[in-house]
């Protein structure tokens, strides 16, 4: 999660890189500007831990017991989480090769 975001300029970036990587470490996200100018974008690497799956249905079961039946999805939610999950294409990484 970005805590805040920050400009500076190449400059200082260069000026006191280690300063730079201790806030992004920090969760600060850093824009780096040439006179005003996005150049580069620097946040952590480490994105936040989601939850399993396992997990979430744990958390169900638990809540039906709660409750003392079982909930159900309403229809709607149901037809379009079905449509997402139908029409979803692969991740795009071939820039990265």
């Amino acid at each position: 999660m970005i805590m805040a975001t920050i400009h500076i300029s190449e400059a200082e970036a260069t000026r006191n890189f280690a300063a730079v990587m201790d806030r992004v470490r920090a969760g600060v996200e850093v824009v780096i500007e040439n006179e005003d100018s996005p150049v580069a974008i620097l946040r952590s690497a480490l994105e936040p831990r989601g939850r399993l799956l396992s997990e979430s249905i744990a958390l169900a079961e638990k809540h039906t017991q709660e409750l003392g039946y079982e909930p159900v999805m309403d229809a709607s939610f149901a037809s379009d989480l079905e449509e997402i999950i139908r029409n979803r294409k692969p991740r795009e990484l071939s820039t990265w090769d």
